[in-house]
C-alpha cells in the first residue's frame, strides 16, 4: 500500500482538482484559474457523488438529498473543496476544508449540532474543549478549520485515494498557513481509526476525552477528532510533505469574488440539511 501511496502522490497534479471559495488564493498554488461553469460542473459532481455514498450507506435518505440525488450543505459555498479525478475529469473522490474567521466562536461551528452538545453530562466539556481549541490557534497565529465530507467512489474505495484525500486536508492546511482543526468521523469503513493514524486525537478537557456518540441522523457511531496540520503522525510526515510539494501545481479553480462584499451565495441550502461528515469511502 505504502508504494502504491507514493506513486499515487507522485501523479498528483493529474489526479487532484481544488475548488477554491470565492476569496484571495495563496501564492503557492502555482496553477491556478477562475472559472464559474467548471467550479459549478465539479461541484455538482462532487455532491452527486457524495448523495450517491452516502445513501448507499444508509447514512441518508431520499429526503435529505436534492430531486437529481446530490448532497447539498451550506458549508460546499463557503470551502474549499479537495477532488480526485480520473482521466476524463470525473469526480471520484472529495473532501472539503472550511477555514474560519479569526473570530469564530464555537456557536459558529457545525459541532454545535452534535449529538453530544444535547446531553447536559457532556454539553458544557465539549464547549470547553473547542474553546480551548480555538484559543490556541489564536494564540500561535494559526488558522481554525472544520474538514468533512469525506466520500470515495465504489470503484476506488480499495485504493489509496481515500488515504490521500486525508492527506491532501493536512497539507492544505500547512499550504493555506498552518491550522488547528476539527471533524467528525464514524467509525463505519474504519474512517475515525484511520484518521488517529494520520494525527487525529479525541478532544479533551481536564485530562478526559471527550467519548464517541451514536449520531441518528447518519445512523452509525461517530467520534469528535482534532488535528494540527503541523504536526501529522510520526509515519505520515514525510508523506504530508510530499503531498505539500505535489499540491502547489496541481489545478486550482476559483469562482469570480461576489460583486459586492456579503453576497449571498448562488443557492441557499436551508439549515435543517444534514451537514457532510468526513466519514465515508475508505
Amino acid at each position: 500500500m505504502l508504494k502504491l501511496l507514493e506513486r499515487t502522490i507522485d501523479s498528483l497534479d493529474r489526479r487532484l482538482v481544488l475548488l477554491a471559495p470565492s476569496k484571495a488564493i495563496p501564492a503557492v498554488f502555482q496553477n491556478s484559474v477562475v472559472d464559474e461553469r467548471q467550479h459549478r460542473s465539479l461541484l455538482n459532481q462532487m455532491q452527486a457523488l457524495r448523495g450517491g455514498v452516502y445513501f448507499a450507506d444508509g447514512a441518508l435518505g431520499r429526503a435529505q438529498l436534492s430531486a437529481d440525488g446530490r448532497h447539498e450543505t451550506i458549508e460546499d459555498e463557503q470551502s474549499w473543496h479537495l477532488l480526485t479525478v480520473d482521466d476524463r475529469m470525473r469526480v471520484t473522490g472529495c473532501a472539503w476544508y472550511l477555514q474560519h474567521e479569526d473570530a469564530v466562536s464555537v456557536q459558529d461551528l457545525r459541532v454545535r449540532h452534535c449529538p453530544l452538545a444535547k446531553l447536559s453530562a457532556w454539553r458544557s466539556r465539549l464547549w470547553k474543549s473547542v474553546e480551548s481549541e480555538i484559543t490556541q490557534a489564536r494564540r500561535e497565529c494559526l488558522n481554525y478549520a472544520e474538514v468533512g465530507g469525506w466520500a470515495v467512489s465504489e470503484a476506488c474505495r480499495r485504493t489509496s485515494e481515500g488515504l490521500v484525500l486525508a492527506l491532501a486536508g493536512y497539507s492544505l492546511g500547512r499550504l493555506c498557513g498552518d491550522c488547528l482543526g476539527i471533524t467528525t468521523a464514524t467509525m463505519r469503513h474504519c474512517s475515525a481509526s484511520i484518521l488517529r493514524r494520520l494525527g487525529g486525537a479525541p478532544l479533551s478537557v481536564g485530562g478526559t476525552a471527550l467519548p464517541s456518540y451514536y449520531d441518528p441522523r447518519y445512523r452509525c457511531e461517530m467520534e469528535i477528532l482534532r488535528f494540527d496540520s503541523r504536526r501529522p503522525g510520526a509515519r505520515y510526515t514525510a508523506l504530508v510533505e510530499a503531498v505539500c510539494e505535489q499540491m502547489a501545481g496541481v489545478l486550482v479553480i476559483a469562482r469570480p469574488a461576489p460583486a459586492f462584499e456579503g453576497e449571498a451565495p448562488e443557492r441557499f441550502v436551508p439549515d435543517w440539511v444534514p451537514s457532510a461528515e468526513l466519514a465515508y469511502g475508505v
